[in-house]
């Protein structure tokens, strides 16, 4: 229907992307990231400090931060802080409280030899991170207009950095448009992956960004799409065009070939995609706003790219024609133009981009009177399966299975070692690059009052009787004499006398395992013995508190998704292979590629191994990344293992050759599945380039599970213990194939003259692509 309907089908998309924007642009969008978890100690504290302190419980906050040899009393830095205050109390969002202040004054917000103080800020709780960034921005000119000499003022807190729409997805078009050109030798058939994934890329962070105004939704969900989408998006546009190319050569007229891509490609992209999202989904089960809000983001993403695949690719097909199979000059020398200004674009340099766009400009406009541009490249000769190298490839690595398993097994586990020190938790503003505001405030603060005043404990009480006052006194006493707090200050009382808040400081800062430990020593040992045989209850929250109660309420529900996912993965490639051995090993060899990027992401953002390469520091890993890779990896997988497996069990089927069935499936499958790997691979690494240390996270830790995914696995551990497996790959016990569903991905044998008919019932007569 798409195709030959292929009018209609463009204009349906293209209403629906510019409806989204326009809606977007109508509407607007918001952004929350809570970390608070259900009943935990610090969401209670939140909540008490929200009703007695007003806007010091919101999750957002940030600082203020500046020094002045001249000390800060001095009259001038006095006048002109004071009036940067003022001026930033003004806004409707924020709270400020003046280190000039009486509360400022009790808070210890001015260090002991009074040359470095910070104000805090705190926003209300509607105040979301689009707008706190916003007036992040709105600051920095106001203290650019403050001119006094000796006076260095920062600006702290993540809620105030700068939020950066992403450019490095450019630099992975850029590089698919060469590596598609390389894999189809077709500037067209090139073209028709990127141009479906930008449509549904755009549609779905459009959708993202109106969803945020009715979900929690973070900042970084519009990225993580967009990486995903733009991966994904190619990918199956991919599978999709060549499978379509394979039936034209085959002699299929076009509208056949189309047909055919859909009903077996098509397939296979839909299965690939739904197992996405049904993943990406399955985080529900967490029960957190903050995680459900970026799996429907990712999810949303996944399945508007997977639509578009499915009918908006058809009809485009449908328009270029017999133009897929032919690639003129000035098309060559126009994608390069095109690809080189992306890149340009995307690192940041203006003349790349600007010298890419005159070449694809001046190619177009000279192509009308230099003929040698319209003219047409030969064809690429097509080789015979078994004289290509990946069937080479296959038959050595299936003549040597047992070396080439185990050492791949052992080289796999060994890169996942650094998982055995995986560390959960929130990076403090000490990952931000170097020459930010927001690192030259931490690095301040943390001099002029010690690390541990980047993230204070909040300890908060309810005061219901005037002698309980004597109690908590007592545990501030307490507090000043444990181990690993700096200093204790309080108790101050609310405006209403009903609460008191406690302001720790511990000796260490918000992402070191101490100040995590210390959290807990607090809650189960120093505060308990504190308030023995009395009715006081003092709460540990704020930023860090509840960091720990995120990331501990996350790690004990891991397991629990862990399992569920590969339940599904077993049982739905059980029921596409009708086998028990091949899921099985699916399962095993997909835990060995994503150890691996486990490890790799260990160790460079909490080990610190070459962190500095890519702009941020060391520290825990977000609570949430594993169980994101985990989801997102294992439906990417199912795409390869799909695609491969079932070209070797049509071989199988056909033949009953169990080795060399291995080997020509891998040849048939491995060109797009190298190019669609390669792809991902860029696109993914490329986001190691944004600002943001969790898409850093992300970026490092997708590239790194497709590249071991379609090497290590695909290529070599595959191979090796299918041929050492034999005719056992396809063994299934009668009883339960009785019991399976059957789930076929691969479609059926269509009738050619019945395919190819028009709606009417009139027989068409199309001639087969031309490859001249």
């Amino acid at each position: 229907m798409a195709y030959d309907r292929r009018g209609r089908v463009l204009i349906a998309w293209l209403a629906i992307f510019f409806i989204t924007f326009g809606a977007v642009g109508a509407i607007g969008a918001s952004s929350e990231s809570s970390f608070e978890s259900p009943d935990s100690e610090s969401a209670r504290g939140f909540e008490i400090l929200q009703d007695n302190f007003g806007s010091a419980g919101s999750f957002l906050s940030g600082s203020i931060v500046f020094e002045s040899d001249a000390g800060i009393a001095d009259d001038e830095i006095a006048t002109a802080m004071s009036e940067l205050f003022a001026e930033i109390d003004a806004f409707d969002e924020v709270t400020v409280t003046s280190p000039y202040s009486p509360l400022g004054v009790q808070q210890g917000l001015v260090s002991e030899d009074g040359t470095i103080a910070y104000a805090t800020l705190a926003f209300t709780d509607d105040t979301d991170e689009i707008r706190a960034s916003e007036i992040g921005r709105e600051i920095e000119r106001s203290v650019e207009e403050i001119e006094v000499e000796g006076l260095n003022v920062e600006i702290g807190g993540a809620a105030l950095s700068e939020f950066e729409p992403p450019e490095s997805e450019l630099i992975g078009v850029a590089f698919a448009i060469v590596i598609l050109i390389l894999a189809f030798g077709s500037v067209l058939a090139m073209g028709l992956p990127i141009g479906v994934a930008f449509v549904g890329v755009g549609i779905g962070i459009g959708t993202i960004q109106l969803l945020t105004n009715v979900l929690s939704i973070p900042d970084f969900a519009t990225s993580l799409g967009a990486m995903i989408g733009l991966g994904v998006g190619i990918d199956y546009a991919l599978f999709i065009v060549t499978r379509y190319r394979e039936g034209t050569r085959a002699g299929l007229d076009y509208r056949t070939a189309v047909v055919t891509a859909i009903d077996t490609a098509g397939r296979a992209v839909a299965f690939a995609g739904a197992t996405v999202v049904i993943s990406l989904l399955g985080m529900y089960i967490m029960g957190l706003a903050f995680i459900t809000g970026l799996a429907t983001g990712a999810a949303v993403t996944v399945t508007i790219t997977m639509a578009a695949s499915v009918t908006l690719l058809p009809a485009l097909i449908g328009f270029a024609g017999p133009r897929v199979e032919t690639t003129r000059w000035r098309g060559l020398i126009m994608a390069g133009g095109a690809s080189f200004a992306l890149l340009g674009i995307g690192i940041g340099v203006p003349l790349m981009g600007a010298l890419g766009a005159v070449v694809l400009v001046a190619t177009l406009l000279l192509s009308f009177v230099v003929p040698g541009l319209r003219e047409a490249l030969p064809p690429r000769a097509e080789k015979d399966l078994r004289d290509t190298w990946s069937y080479r490839w296959s038959r050595f690595v299936q003549k040597r299975p047992w070396p080439m398993a185990l050492g791949v097994t052992a080289f796999l586990l060994l890169i996942s070692v650094p998982v055995l020190g995986l560390r959960l938790g929130f990076g403090d503003e000490s990952t931000f690059a170097e020459d930010t505001t927001t690192r030259q405030a931490y690095e301040l603060l943390a001099e002029g009052f010690g690390p541990g005043s980047n993230g204070p404990l909040l300890l908060v009480a309810e005061v219901t009787d005037p002698s309980q006052i004597e109690t908590i006194v007592g545990v501030v006493a307490r507090l000043n004499e444990t181990p690993g707090i700096s200093q204790a200050l309080g108790p101050i009382p609310s405006e209403s006398q009903e609460a008191v808040l406690i302001r720790v400081v511990p000796t260490t800062g918000p992402q070191e395992e101490a100040t995590s430990d210390l959290v807990e020593i607090l809650r189960d040992d120093v505060l308990p013995a504190a308030t023995a045989g009395t009715d006081v209850e003092v709460l540990v929250t704020g930023s860090v508190a509840s960091s720990v109660d995120f990331s501990s309420y996350l790690a004990k529900r891991l397991p629990i998704f862990f399992v569920a996912v590969l339940s599904l993965s077993f049982l739905l490639l059980m029921m596409v292979f009708r086998s028990v051995l091949v899921p099985l090993k699916a399962v095993i060899m997909n835990l060995l590629s994503i150890g691996g990027a486990y490890g790799l992401v260990v160790a460079v953002f909490q080990w610190g191994w070459g962190v500095e390469l890519l702009g941020t520091g060391n520290g825990p890993i977000e609570p949430f990344l594993p169980m994101m890779l985990f989801a997102i990896v294992f439906g990417l997988s199912m795409d390869y293992e799909v695609f491969l497996l079932s070209r070797v069990k049509e071989e199988y089927d056909k033949t009953g050759d169990a080795a060399n069935s291995v080997a020509d499936g891998l040849a048939a499958t491995a060109r797009v599945i190298t190019a669609a790997a390669a792809i991902m691979v860029v696109v993914f690494g490329s986001f190691v380039l944004e600002d943001q240390r969790v898409i850093k996270m992300f970026g490092l830790g997708l590239a790194s599970a497709v590249f071991l995914d379609a090497t290590l696995v695909r290529m070599l551990l595959v191979p090796a213990t299918m041929e050492l497996l034999g005719e056992k790959n396809w063994w299934l016990p009668k009883w339960l194939d009785k019991v399976l569903p059957t789930l076929n991905v691969e479609g059926g044998s269509h009738d050619a003259a019945g395919a190819s008919r028009d709606a009417d019932g009139a027989s068409r007569d199309v001639e087969p692509a031309s490859t001249s």
